[in-house]
């Protein structure tokens, strides 16, 4: 039960999550984002504009953009996250009650998607190309990643928390007051930061759906990465108590 165990079981899961990703993006997804772009330029041809997404020097082409970007950006992203996740997994065996390392890992997985993903995207949803003035992307991608940052922070935090109330006051009053913490803390913090961009007159269906199925292809990445790391933690902690059983056999003989 080393971090290198835990390390590499998350890479493996991270992998396969990235791929299920992809698959679910492709499918769910990407029909939505090409509805988008089909709205965006409708607008601009009637407004007698000339700008298309494959002009004005575009290096890659839409249908890599949609296969082989897409895998890529799939896996990495998986990949990475598999890793972090893995890692906390292995900080995190023993530092939650009585919980098991199959247990502790699932935890985990949960507070990762949640700090991570759905958090961030009440706040900010995911939009299409067509949404938002594109000299405001800069200033709008610095505000998600600032408020996911005080997310996974707030969800650290809290975490610590838990297990100090957990020591005194029980699994029910840990759990209360770390979720309770969590939720005040992105509570207030969201009410401070700058209200998501508006959609403005981008048709409203096509933007839920996209929205949709965006986070639907962010719950498909944490709940393989989170099955299946907890798979292999589980199988990892039965094979260790499996050989300590046999250590304590052969002393006792």
């Amino acid at each position: 039960m080393t971090a290198r165990a835990f390390l590499v079981r998350g890479l493996a899961a991270g992998l396969l999550a990235g791929l299920v990703t992809f698959l679910v993006a492709f499918t769910v997804g990407e029909p939505h984002v090409q509805a988008a772009i089909d709205v965006e330029e409708s607008h601009a041809a009637s407004s007698d504009a000339t700008h298309h997404h494959e002009d004005d020097g575009t290096v890659v082409s839409r249908h890599d953009q949609r296969t082989w970007g897409l895998l890529t950006g799939s896996l990495g992203v998986g990949t990475a996250l598999g890793g972090l996740a893995g890692l906390v997994s292995a900080g995190m065996v023993g530092r939650v009650g009585r919980l098991s390392p199959r247990q502790s890992t699932a935890v985990v997985a949960l507070v990762g998607w949640v700090a991570v993903s759905l958090v961030p995207f009440l706040k900010y949803p995911a939009s299409p190309p067509a949404v938002g003035d594109p000299d405001t992307i800069g200033a709008r991608t610095t505000e998600y990643f600032v408020f996911l940052l005080v997310s996974v922070l707030a969800a650290t935090a809290t975490a610590v928390l838990g297990s100090r109330v957990h020591r005194t006051s029980g699994p029910y009053a840990a759990v209360l007051v770390a979720a309770g913490t969590y939720l005040a803390m992105v509570v207030v913090v969201g009410s401070l930061m700058p209200a998501a961009e508006r959609a403005g007159s981008f048709p409203a269906d096509t933007l839920w759906s996209f929205r949709l199925a965006s986070l639907l292809t962010a719950a498909a990445l944490w709940a393989t990465l989170g099955v299946v790391l907890t798979g292999f933690v589980g199988r990892l902690h039965d094979q260790e108590r499996a050989v300590a059983a046999r250590r304590e056999l052969a002393v006792s003989l």
